[in-house]
């Protein structure tokens, strides 16, 4: 009997161990998994927080973009009367009222013209200079011994940019 006994509580500590070590086991893997689900997790996170600085950034150059070019759509208006105000002041004018109304409009056009460079407005330098199609629009190509090759010639309207950016290009007349 007492063998039995023995046996029936050497079967009971197997049974607890098997028991204890399948527990074991089963922790260990859901450590595993607690471990994998955190990296995971962790992944995300980091993911998600280089996201949310490329956000940040990409908004950031908007508005930049956005302040820089703020006054475009103005200036665009603008050019058009900044030209006929070129072409009214290169009228001859006779007699004293008449030279002192284009002194006072070419006062004006002087207050405009700064108010625009003011605003990063800049005419778009031709005659002379290196042939640049992203600066020039060429209308015409005529053979003249004084300039070299893709030389604007002449400038027949006046080129503007915003800052870096081209608004109008210039009209020119390019050396072959």
């Amino acid at each position: 009997m007492e063998e039995n006994k023995q046996e029936i509580i050497d079967e009971k500590d197997e049974t607890q161990n098997e028991e204890s070590e399948q527990t074991v086991v089963e922790e260990t893997d859901e450590l595993e998994k607690l471990r994998q689900e955190k990296e995971e997790i962790n992944n995300r996170l980091l993911r998600l927080q280089a996201d949310y600085d490329n956000f940040r950034r990409r908004t950031q150059k908007e508005k930049e973009a956005d302040r820089k070019y703020r006054s475009q759509s103005l200036v665009e208006e603008l050019i058009p009367a900044l030209d006929n105000f070129e072409r009214a002041l290169q009228v001859e004018v006779d007699g004293d009222a008449a030279k002192n109304f284009a002194n006072g409009m070419k006062m004006v056009y002087d207050q405009f013209k700064a108010a625009l460079e003011k605003e990063g407005v800049e005419e778009i330098p031709a005659e002379g200079e290196e042939f640049d199609p992203h600066m020039h629009q060429a209308i015409m190509q005529v053979e003249d011994e004084n300039y070299e090759s893709n030389i604007v010639v002449e400038e027949l309207q006046k080129g503007y940019r915003l800052k870096d950016r081209v608004i109008r290009p210039s009209m020119v007349k390019v050396n072959q």
